[in-house]
């Protein structure tokens, strides 16, 4: 399937109280992650909206497997999973320098109709065109 990377590095900003990256930011992490697959694919939030659709998050799911803390520089790679009734994509966060795996995740996302804001249970046809042009 199709994956894109990014890296990260945490901020101060990004902690909790206990010193290590607070779990809400977790989700701003999957979505450095998922526009980078999008952007790779030619198909990120501004050509969906091009193509009649809004794609919302309508699950996401988090395993934290170890913390990640200030300075830390992580690399978070998201992989395409499905495409033709929904974009579903699993996520990993691994420490850059050891490969630890820190974090896995996945979100399921659905087109819905910008015109009539009707759930589409099928992949728009550029979507599905852009995905196989690439495997």
């Amino acid at each position: 399937m199709i994956t894109a990377e990014v890296t990260i590095q945490a901020q101060f900003y990004d902690l909790d109280p206990m010193q290590v990256v607070w779990h809400g930011n977790y989700a701003r992490y999957l979505e450095q992650a998922r526009c980078a697959l999008l952007d790779r694919i030619g198909y990120n939030y501004p050509e969906m909206a091009e193509s009649g659709f809004m794609w919302p998050i309508v699950d996401m799911q988090l395993k934290y497997v170890r913390p990640i803390r200030f300075a830390q520089t992580v690399i978070a790679r998201a992989t395409l999973v499905e495409y033709e009734n929904r974009i579903r994509i699993d996520y990993r966060i691994r420490d850059e320098k050891t490969g630890e795996l820190l974090t896995k995740a996945r979100t399921t996302q659905l087109a819905v109709r910008v015109d009539t804001g009707e759930t589409a249970f099928d992949s728009p046809p550029v979507l599905i065109a852009k995905v196989r042009a690439l495997l």
